[in-house]
C-alpha cells in the first residue's frame, strides 16, 4: 500500500470547541493530518454526545460523529485551577487553539488569547463566536437558526407566498467553520514569515452576511430589498424547479441565452424568438409571463424523459434526490463520500471529506472518540502516574 504524508502532519491543535461550527473546523484540520486534542468536560463532554437518537450501535450519537473523527478526547475540568494549568501546559506545545466560548468567556480561566500568547507567541488562537470579538452585539450568544434570521438568509429562502424558511442543515455553522479553517491556514502561512501566531476572529453573523453573496450585492447595487423567490433565481431565468408529469420535479439551470435556445428546441417552442424573452435580462423582467407557459409544457413528460432530452441538448438539469438516493449515487461511491470505521471495530459510518489532494490526501485514522478515551495517553506524556492519579481523585480529569 502506498504511504502518503499528510498536509498538516506535525501540527498540534488544542480543540476547546463544541457542538458543530468549531468542531467542523478542527475535523478538517484532523483529516489533513494535524493532531487534534479535543478537551471535554468530565462525565458530560460535548453536548452533541447526548443529541440522540439516532445513534450507532455502540451508542455514538450520529450528530456528535458528524464532526469529530480523527480526534483524541481528553477530559479536563477547566473550572478548577489545576485543570486550567493542564490546558495551559497543552497550549504551550500547541500550534493552534480553537474555541467557541462567548467573548471573554475564557479570560476568567486565564485561557484567553492575551494570556496564552504570553506563554506561546507562536500560538494561532482561533475564536468562533456568534457576533465576533468586537461590536455592540459581541457579548450575545450565537445560534445558527437565529443568525439565519438576522442575516437576511431566511428572508430569501422559502416560497414567495409562505413563511421564511431556514436551510435544512446548520449551513451558517458549517460555513463559519470553513471560514475559520481558511483563517487558520492563512495564519500558519503568515507565521512562516514572522515566527508569530495571531488571533483569528470569525463570527456566525459575518459569515452569514457574506453568504448572501449576489443577493446581498443586488441590494447594494439597487437599494431594493430582494424578495423571497422560492426555487427561482433572482438574476437568471429560467433557473428553478419545475413540476412535471406524475407529480415529479426537476431542476432546470439555464444559465445563458444559448442554453435557453436549446431549451426552446427541446420543448418545441419559439420563446427565444419572442422579444420579451430573447435575452436573460428581459426574461428576468418578464418571468411571470414565461414561467407559466413553460410549466404547462413540462406536464407533458416525466422527469426522466425531460432530463434525457435536456442532457442530450447540453442544458444543465437534474433530479431532486432524497438523502438515501444521493448517498447511493455511483459518483458519490466512487469519490468515497461515505466511509466506515469497520477496520477500527467501530460501527460508525460517516460522510467523507470533499478534499482530494494528490500528494497529501485526507486520511481517516480513527472513529469519533469515546469521552475521555485518550486522557491517559495524552497527559502521561506530560505528568507522572502519581500526578494523574491525584488529578483523577480530585475530579480534575
Amino acid at each position: 500500500m502506498t504511504q502518503h504524508t499528510t498536509a498538516l502532519g506535525g501540527l498540534k491543535v488544542l480543540d476547546l470547541s463544541r457542538v458543530l461550527a468549531g468542531p467542523s473546523c478542527t475535523q478538517i484540520l484532523a483529516d489533513l493530518g494535524a493532531e487534534v486534542i479535543k478537551v471535554e468536560r468530565p462525565q458530560i463532554g460535548d453536548e452533541t454526545r447526548h443529541w440522540a437518537p439516532p445513534n450507532f450501535s455502540d451508542g455514538t450519537a450520529a450528530y456528535f460523529a458528524t464532526v469529530n473523527r480523527n480526534k483524541k478526547s481528553v477530559t479536563i475540568d477547566m473550572s478548577q485551577a489545576q485543570g486550567q494549568e493542564i490546558i495551559r501546559d497543552l497550549a504551550r506545545e500547541a500550534d493552534i487553539l480553537v474555541e467557541n466560548f462567548k467573548v471573554g468567556g475564557l479570560k476568567k480561566y486565564g485561557l484567553d488569547y492575551a494570556s496564552l500568547q504570553q506563554i506561546n507567541p507562536r500560538l494561532i488562537y482561533a475564536s468562533l463566536t456568534g457576533f465576533g470579538q468586537t461590536g455592540p452585539d459581541s457579548a450575545k450568544p450565537g445560534y445558527d437558526y437565529i443568525i439565519q434570521g438576522l442575516s437576511g438568509l431566511m428572508s430569501i429562502t422559502g416560497p414567495s407566498d409562505g413563511l421564511p424558511h431556514k436551510v435544512g442543515v446548520a449551513v451558517v455553522d458549517l460555513f463559519a467553520g470553513l471560514q475559520l479553517t481558511v483563517g487558520i491556514q492563512a495564519a500558519l502561512l503568515a507565521r512562516e514569515k514572522t515566527g508569530l501566531g495571531q488571533h483569528v476572529d470569525v463570527s456566525l453573523l459575518d459569515s452569514a452576511i457574506a453568504m448572501t453573496a449576489n443577493v446581498g450585492m443586488n441590494y447594494l447595487s439597487t437599494g431594493e430589498v430582494p424578495p423571497r423567490l422560492g426555487n427561482e433565481h433572482p438574476n437568471i431565468v429560467p433557473y428553478q424547479v419545475f413540476e412535471v408529469a406524475q407529480e415529479q420535479h426537476l431542476i432546470l439551470a439555464c444559465g445563458n441565452d444559448t442554453q435557453f435556445a436549446a431549451v426552446c428546441r427541446v420543448m418545441q417552442q419559439a420563446w427565444d424568438k419572442d422579444e420579451r424573452f430573447a435575452r436573460n435580462p428581459l426574461r428576468v423582467q418578464n418571468r411571470r409571463a414565461l414561467i407559466p407557459m413553460m410549466q404547462q409544457v413540462f406536464f407533458n413528460k416525466t422527469r426522466d424523459e425531460w432530463l434525457s432530452l435536456f442532457e442530450a441538448a447540453g442544458v444543465p438539469c437534474g433530479p431532486i434526490n432524497n438523502i438515501a438516493e444521493a448517498l447511493s449515487m455511483p459518483q458519490v461511491e466512487h469519490r468515497h463520500m461515505v466511509i466506515d470505521f469497520a477496520a477500527n471495530n467501530s460501527p460508525v459510518r460517516m460522510l467523507g471529506s470533499p478534499l482530494h489532494l494528490s500528494n497529501t490526501p485526507v486520511q481517516y485514522r480513527s472513529a469519533p472518540p469515546k469521552i475521555g478515551q485518550d486522557t491517559d495517553e495524552v497527559l502521561s506524556q506530560r505528568y507522572s502516574v502519581e500526578q494523574l492519579a491525584k488529578y483523577k481523585h480530585d475530579g480534575v480529569i
